[in-house]
Formats: structure tokens, sequence, C-alpha cells
């Protein structure tokens, strides 16, 4: 009996250190991706339904270390709420990304762009007003009563405020800012039918949920104006995660375009690719 356990003991010296140094310490991903399943609706086919779960699955075999996934609306929130304070890599909106991170004090690298289901890696913002409003361009919005979104979406607010300049039109020094495009779009319908003139800004990737998920009727709607393109969905790392690392997490992304059933699980025409040198600050 006494020898059976030795054996055993011996089993087990042997074996653990092998295991534990085996062991990898989980990468963090948070997502702030609005067109992510567990960040939006299922209310249009096909559409905001991206898998991150299967796309951390991916990343992990690729880089030979378990990735675990933390779904949040900012970075912030994640960093509080859900990570305590940890995040290496992370997936969303870029402008809000870059928003985010200054906020937190964190140095992050931008690794690879997502491109949407029509291969672009951009999104515009779209001025939006009741569709039996009478203005039909930008230049109608005059004395308007305009809603942006909060400063962290470029395409609501840096975008807007830029093409409203370049047609020299007048902007409210204190500008009226909305969380969320449904709530704008909501404003609109409310504010016109209450006799007002009113117009905001939305997202352009949220228009087709806006009627998908009821916020408004279809048709209810008229874009009168289109802002010029701003980054969409970027990859960004730590800079405390290692340059090795950072590559290989860099090539795991870049390859994903190869693996057409996760492609489509991630409603991507091409997957990640490269993001131009000028457009990386």
């Amino acid at each position: 009996m006494l020898r059976i356990v030795l054996v055993a003991l011996a089993a087990l010296t042997l074996v653990t250190p092998v295991a534990r140094a085996g062991e990898a310490t989980p990468l963090t991903l948070v997502v702030l991706d609005p067109l992510a399943a567990d960040l939006a609706c299922p209310c249009v086919k096909g559409y905001a339904q991206r898998d991150y779960p299967k796309l951390a699955e991916y990343l992990g075999k690729q880089i030979g270390r378990p990735v675990k996934v933390h779904f949040a609306e900012t970075l912030a929130g994640a960093l509080q709420k859900k990570t305590d304070g940890k995040a290496d890599l992370i997936i969303g909106k870029d402008s809000m990304i870059r928003f985010g991170a200054r906020q937190a004090k964190m140095e992050i690298e931008p690794l690879a762009a997502l491109t949407g289901q029509d291969g672009k890696t951009t999104m515009k913002g779209l001025w939006i007003v009741h569709s039996k409003d009478k203005a039909l361009v930008p230049n109608d919005l005059a004395g308007y009563r305009l809603i942006f979104g909060n400063e962290d979406a470029d395409e609501k607010y840096a975008a807007g405020v830029a093409l409203l300049k370049s047609l020299e039109m007048k902007i409210p020094e204190k500008k009226e800012c909305c969380d969320s495009c449904s709530t704008a779009a909501k404003k609109v319908v409310d504010g016109f039918e209450g006799g007002e003139k009113v117009a905001a800004i939305i997202s352009s990737y949220a228009q087709p949920l806006l009627e998908g998920c009821g916020t408004v009727k279809k048709g209810e709607l008229r874009v009168v104006g289109e802002t010029a393109e701003v980054p969409f969905i970027t990859a960004f790392a730590n800079t405390k995660l290692s340059a090795t690392e950072r590559t290989a997490i860099r090539d795991a992304l870049l390859a994903l375009s190869k693996d057409a059933e996760l492609c489509k699980k991630m409603e991507t025409k091409s997957g990640f690719v490269t993001i131009d040198p000028a457009k990386k600050k």
C-alpha cells in the first residue's frame, strides 16, 4: 500500500509542474462593437449578430493562449465593472476606443480594421429629419434644433460639425447630444409631431436597425446629408503586451479572411485588414 502511495506522489511531482507550465493567463478581450450579437438585437436578419465568442475561440487557438471576452458599451464601463481594470485587446468603434483609452490613460496600438459586409472599414454620420419635413439638404437645417451624438463618436459629432462648417452654417455653441441613435431618432419624430423643426445625426450602421427594431415606423425618417467617411471597427492592443504578443495577435486577426465560416459569423466580407499608416493616429 505504501509503495502505491509513493508511486502516485512521484507521478504527481512529475506531472504537476508540466501542467502548470502549460497554463497561460487568459488574454482579456473587450468588445465595444455595436454590431456584436451580445450588444445588439436580432431584429434584422443577418445583421448586427457578430459572434465574438467564436472569434475569441479562434484567437486562442492561433496564439496559444485562452481569450476571455467581455462586452460593454464603453471602455470605462468594461474596466470598472467587468475586467478589474484589464484590457489586452479591444475591438470596437475606433473613435470610442481612442476616447476611452485617453480617459483611462491607457497606451494602445491599432492592429487591424474589420471590414463590413460591404468590404468597407468606414462609416458615416447621417443627418436625418422626419420624412414629412420640408428640409431636403443640409443647408435647409438652418434654424433647426440640431441633435448631435456624444463627443466620443466621431461620425455623430466631429464629422457632423465639420459638414455644417463646410456649408458655413451656424453651429450652436452648446450642442445637444444623445447617447444613442435610437433616442435621437425618436426625438426627431416626437419633435416634428410637436410642430418643431428638428434634425439629428445618426450612425450609418444604425439606420437599418431603427426600423427593424421598431424604434421608428418604416419610411418615417429621411436622410438630408452625409458626413465624410470615418473609421469604424478597429482592433487595438494594450501596449503593455510585448511587441511579440501584439504581432502574434495582429497576424491572427489578418489570417481570419482564410476562415470563410468564421467570416460569415463575424458578418465580414474580408475579415480584418491592415490599417493605412496615415490613419493609425
